[in-house]
């Protein structure tokens, strides 16, 4: 008996060490596809005169995505799909949810994503939404590849709106966005300072330690990954946002006692 999970294998794996959550799933894939004894499935399916009686599994994705398929065709490869993931379980859980790849990669491209969450994240969101799904979807409902769409969608929807509201808190009035920093800091002539002077004398006042001020440096100025400084520091991309978080609290305060002293 198969032990089915809730979310397909790249779930287990931590955040931080993964590449894509969608890539890594395409390569798995692909990998029961071009196996010496590759996975199939019946042909007649998804075509009406068939090559040969059974096509590899990425084969049948190709000819479910394409324009020329008939709706009713798709539709019964969807439902065998589905029929394969609940009641035969690995490898057909997986197969189920990489079916849904291309339609993701798309749906993703387009969605309107905050800077500070990660696109793994969003990903993993997309792909353990498709894996529920699977389990709890009516397979007698007609559009069962539409409905699979929709949790997905749903779900990265709620993440993304998740992450607005904490970034919202988080940066309400007990920090000041470092994109202000050179506005709201001026030398003793009035010139704007550059952000990582502020940094530096931050530093040195004491209101933030050496590894806090890179850290906000290295995220908010050059753009790096929460994620890569999480791998490094050894802790968690929620862990680094948090403390993140603090030490710019710290250096709001401290900006805005320098602007009441000018």
């Amino acid at each position: 008996m198969h032990h089915r999970h809730p979310h397909p294998p790249t779930a287990a794996r931590p955040q931080s060490t993964l590449r894509s959550p969608l890539g890594e799933l395409e390569q798995t894939f692909l990998v029961l596809a071009h196996a010496a004894e590759p996975l199939t499935f019946p042909a007649h399916l998804v075509c009406d005169e068939p090559d040969r009686a059974a096509w590899p599994v990425d084969r049948i994705r190709t000819h479910l995505a394409h324009p020329s398929t008939r709706a009713d065709l798709r539709e019964q490869t969807w439902r065998e799909v589905v029929r394969r993931a609940r009641d035969l379980g690995e490898p057909w859980d997986v197969v189920a949810v990489a079916m849904t790849v291309p339609v993701l990669r798309r749906m993703l491209a387009r969605l309107a994503r905050p800077v500070h969450l990660e696109r793994a994240e969003v990903e993993q969101e997309a792909l353990a939404a498709v894996a529920t799904a699977l389990h709890t979807v009516d397979p007698g409902m007609e559009r069962l590849d539409r409905e699979l769409f929709s949790a997905a969608d749903r779900a990265v929807h709620r993440l993304v709106y998740a992450a607005r509201r904490h970034a919202t808190r988080e940066t309400g009035a007990n920090t000041v966005p470092l994109d202000h920093l050179c506005s709201t800091s001026r030398a003793d002539h009035g010139e704007p300072v550059h952000e990582l002077t502020v940094l530096d004398r931050a530093v040195q006042a004491r209101v933030v330690d050496v590894a806090e001020a890179r850290l906000i440096a290295r995220t908010r100025l050059d753009g790096e990954p929460m994620s890569r400084l999480a791998a490094e520091r050894g802790v968690s991309v929620r862990q680094l946002y948090r403390h993140r978080s603090a030490a710019e609290q710290h250096l709001a305060a401290y900006l805005r006692r320098q602007v009441e002293n000018l």
